[in-house]
């Protein structure tokens, strides 16, 4: 069954435009509020359930803070507000607290205009399909407001930033520091920009940090993962020993080396897990994406690390984690789970992950990150007039099953549709960047003709 709201990360879209308004935030709150915490129950038993609060630094954040603590006290329920804190971090505060829920206001690497809900379950981890479809069924439901007496409170968690840093350090082996390294850090002048430099500095590193004056308009403004150049040229500038750079709610990372070349996802979950291969902690194997290099699958198979492919959307790489008992997986995109340390993706967890690979290796970031040359990979994405089902059109198989036999064993071809706008995305990916270019262009053109 589709939902009518929810996407693959929460609730999101622009700012004032339906579904990001106060009123529908507010009915979501409360509707939110019934689902997760089995108001009915906590209240026949006198007692009031929580749900912890966190939000970016987007200036729509305060309006929308507002709404869903106003929703969520009309539903009987007691709400923990952190201010701008990771999305991680909520997951883990969540647990911590013994809260029912927690909720992220946030639209990751978006621009400031968008925004967002997501929702994280007692536990830290995202909600299944089915809690997302009784929120929505529940939003079908009129409003009734609590009597006065059984409404809910909100109370700020004042150390909500400290627990959070000391929880991150603890993911790092007490016996080892970083005291050797100058860290650049690109903050996207998002959620991370106080938590992160304490957790590095903490931990004994010279910490140089950019995108860390957040104004509530220029979170992920040509900084942060998404924007990685000014990291690169900060690296250089500072002959720092490495970067790191977080995304506006810091669930991703990318990694930048001394000599200002960029690690994105891919590498990173690659230099992570042979390390615990190597030190025999790894669990099962790794899960990656539909759009996880080639080069990576292939660097597995070498290894005899076993390695399934999700669909995009970390949530599915952690359902399929779950399903498989393993413990580690990740997107290009710099989304990286280690769930022996958290119950969501991390980003400054996950970079501490590659600087302990760092230090018992004695290698330096950009050896680490040579040993695995990503192949190039070509993506185009084709503006459609009509929808098609892609599995199902003859023309469009049989333009990838020729392509395919043209790279042979050393590339693929991955055709999907967008699921936010009326595009066929058309990834191609081989050793030769020429062939590649060529065959993306040719299905490319065929999509074109096949959906007019």
């Amino acid at each position: 069954m589709s939902k009518k709201h929810f996407g693959t990360d929460g609730i999101r879209g622009r700012v004032g435009v339906s579904p990001i308004t106060p009123d529908f935030v507010m009915r979501l709150g409360y509707a939110a509020g019934r689902v997760l915490t089995n108001i009915d129950s906590h209240l026949a038993k006198g007692a009031h359930p929580a749900v912890v609060i966190g939000k970016d630094t987007r200036i729509s954040g305060y309006m929308l803070e507002s709404a869903l603590q106003a929703g969520l006290s009309a539903a009987g329920v007691d709400v923990l507000l952190t201010g701008p804190m990771p999305t991680p971090a909520v997951a883990y505060l969540t647990r911590a607290l013994r809260a029912q829920a927690g909720i992220v206001i946030s639209a990751s690497h978006n621009p400031f205009e968008d925004n967002g809900i997501k929702f994280f379950s007692a536990e830290g981890t995202k909600l299944p399909d089915d809690v997302e479809h009784a929120i929505e069924a529940e939003l079908d439901q009129p409003m009734q407001v609590m009597e006065s007496a059984r409404l809910g409170k909100a109370k700020r968690i004042e150390d909500a930033g400290g627990r959070y840093v000391e929880f991150c350090k603890s993911t790092f082996p007490s016996t080892l520091d970083l005291r050797s390294l100058k860290i650049v850090l690109d903050c996207a002048n998002g959620a991370d920009y106080l938590v992160a430099p304490h957790v590095f500095h903490e931990l004994g590193a010279e910490v140089i940090t950019i995108g860390n004056q957040p104004d509530g308009l220029n979170i992920n403004l040509n900084c942060g993962s998404t924007h990685p150049q000014a990291l690169c040229k900060a690296v250089l500038e500072h002959q720092a020993d490495l970067g790191i750079a977080f995304d506006g709610d810091g669930d991703r990372v990318m990694m930048v080396d001394n000599q200002g070349n960029l690690l994105d996802g891919d590498q990173l979950l690659h230099i992570i897990a042979m390390h615990r291969q190597q030190r025999g902690w790894l669990r099962g194997g790794v899960v990656g994406t539909l759009m996880t290099n080639l080069a990576l699958e292939h660097a597995f198979g070498k290894a005899n690390v076993p390695f399934s492919r999700a669909n995009v959307g970390d949530r599915y790489v952690l359902e399929l984690l779950n399903e498989r008992v393993w413990q580690l997986g990740g997107e290009n995109s710099g989304h990286i789970l280690c769930l022996d340390m958290h119950s969501s993706g991390d980003a400054i967890i996950a970079a501490l992950q590659v600087l302990h690979a760092l230090h018992d290796s004695g290698k330096t970031l950009a050896e680490l990150g040579a040993a695995i040359p990503l192949y190039p990979q070509v993506l185009i994405n084709v503006k459609i007039q009509k929808r098609i089902d892609i599995k199902a059109n003859p023309t469009l198989q049989s333009a990838v099953q020729a392509a395919e036999l043209e790279l042979k064993n050393d590339g693929r071809v991955l055709l999907r549709a967008s699921g936010t706008e009326p595009k066929i995305r058309v990834m191609v990916e081989g050793v030769n960047r020429e062939q590649v270019q060529d065959i993306a262009e040719r299905i490319a053109e065929v999509v074109r003709q096949v959906t007019l």
